[in-house]
């Protein structure tokens, strides 16, 4: 049993082999494209999601600071330092000994002149 194949039924075999395996490659091609490309697209969707996501977190840390600031420019008008405390009651001690020596020394002047 004898296989005889003529050069141009050889050559046609070779081409359309040639052109199967150029369209089993031009097909995977196109199907890893379109994977790219699906992937380009979550990549995206995922970037611009961290980028509004940085914008609202910006956007938290200047609320927050504002307010901090805020909060620094209110704390002298409500609270007072302890070191201011004890200095405007020692000056009140201070007056209110003043005047208990004015009115001892005004009983005294009063007793001796009786």
């Amino acid at each position: 049993m004898n296989l005889q194949i003529d050069f141009w039924q050889l050559v046609g075999l070779l081409l359309s082999g040639l052109g199967a395996l150029w369209g089993v490659i031009k097909v995977a091609a196109a199907q890893a494209q379109r994977h790219q490309d699906a992937t380009h697209a979550q990549l995206i969707a995922r970037l611009d999601s961290i980028e509004a996501a940085s914008r609202i977190e910006a956007a938290n840390w200047q609320r927050l600071e504002r307010e901090i600031l805020q909060l620094k420019a209110e704390l002298p008008l409500n609270y007072v330092r302890r070191e201011d405390y004890v200095q405007a009651f020692a000056t009140i001690m201070a007056r209110l000994d003043a005047i208990n020596m004015r009115f001892e020394n005004i009983l005294l002047r009063g007793k001796n002149h009786e």
